[in-house]
């Protein structure tokens, strides 16, 4: 090779180095990223109706609760296993849990056939697959937490340890597709359709349809609807429409939520059964490792359509009209790590709560819980 050559090599080879530079950076940026990670929290409630079974969530048949689901008893609320993938243009997260919290919760699962059920429903957290369909648009399959509500399923991302009534009684988690839509930072829609309300088993031949919006009015003020439409109770059409905010200023975080719903009755009854329910959270930060959480909350659900608490105590069929209130304390001494205490309290019209070893039904309730929390 000439001089020459050998000069004008060297020349093409410098001058490609920056678009190979660059063209490395794009691979870098664009491959996939895959994050493991873990959860476990860990709890003693003592409930001071003293379940002679140990069972918080259970009576008459009744499921009045997911969390804390035992008594006197040292147990696991939630544990997971997770991964997660992002990438540019897919996603997706596959979890795996269980804990007393997934017992209590998924005990409603249908089973329909000899394939699915709760046995093997409540094993699986999340298991979601996402395509990107433009900049701001995504599909997404699988297994996937519910769209209703200003509540998640693991204590760590809510306010409050245990998880108001609005939240324990509207759906944690779907089965479908959605289409989430971020046309600007401040907005995000979504649309859901899925098997129904709070079932990955079918359990009849309709579909639920769903929409959120959560649209960010100021930085740190966001306001959210969200609703479903679907076939419950044998193919009754049963509707769903909650409004929420969120609103953090400095040490103080505030939470509100008010859910109402429909369902037409038997068909010989005609007309439509109603359930409504609200909650306020507030949570003070008094220190950097300590925080103060408050919150009230009722529900009232006339003709069980959601609560079906059966012939207890000496009205024939009472229902939750319940008001209720908590207090809680937490500490967080390191990141990844949180003791929390709640003491939390209702008060029904009528007698619905188990009390005592002879079980009679009582109007109020109480449990004082603390728990031991670490994501890893």
């Amino acid at each position: 090779m000439s001089r020459i050559s050998r000069a004008l090599c060297s020349a093409a080879l410098v001058a490609a180095l920056p678009s190979f530079a660059a063209a490395q950076a794009v691979a870098t940026d664009s491959a996939p990223k895959l994050t493991i990670g873990a959860f476990v929290d860990g709890y003693f409630a003592w409930d001071f109706g003293r379940p002679p079974s140990f069972d918080r969530s259970f009576f008459g048949g009744t499921t009045f609760t997911t969390q804390p689901a035992r008594h006197n008893e040292f147990n696991i609320n939630l544990a997971f296993v997770e991964m997660r993938l992002e990438a540019p243009h897919y996603r997706g997260r596959i979890a795996l849990q269980t804990g007393t919290s997934v017992q209590s919760n998924y005990s409603g699962e249908p089973t329909n056939g000899s394939v699915s059920g709760a046995s093997l429903s409540r094993m699986v957290q999340e298991a979601v697959a996402g395509l990107r369909l433009s900049d701001a648009l995504w599909l997404d399959a699988g297994i996937f937490y519910s769209h209703l509500g200003m509540e998640s399923w693991a204590s760590r991302d809510n306010l409050a340890y245990t998880r108001s009534l609005v939240a324990d009684y509207s759906p944690y988690y779907q089965s479908g597709v959605k289409m989430t839509w971020t046309p600007h930072p401040t907005l995000t829609a979504q649309v859901n359709v899925v098997n129904g309300w709070q079932n990955i088993s079918e359990n009849n031949s309709g579909k639920g349809a769903g929409v959120r919006v959560d649209y960010s009015v100021r930085p740190l003020t966001t306001i959210t609807y969200y609703n479903l439409y679907s076939r419950e109770d044998g193919s009754r059409l049963r509707t769903f429409n909650g409004i929420g905010a969120r609103h953090t200023t400095g040490v103080l975080t505030l939470l509100g939520e008010v859910d109402y719903g429909t369902q037409q009755r038997a068909p010989l009854e005609g007309g439509r059964s109603t359930w409504s329910g609200w909650t306020g959270v507030a949570k003070v930060q008094a220190t950097p490792h300590i925080g103060i959480v408050v919150r009230a909350e009722g529900y009232d659900d006339a003709e069980q359509v959601i609560v079906k608490t059966g012939g207890v105590g000496d009205i024939a069929n009472p229902a939750l009209h319940v008001i209720g209130g908590s207090v809680g304390v937490d500490v967080t001494p390191y990141p990844r790590i949180a003791l929390r205490t709640e003491f939390r309290g209702w008060r029904n019209r009528d007698a619905i709560f188990p009390d005592g070893p002879a079980r009679q039904a009582q109007k109020q309730n109480a449990v004082l819980v603390t728990s031991l929390s670490l994501s890893f």
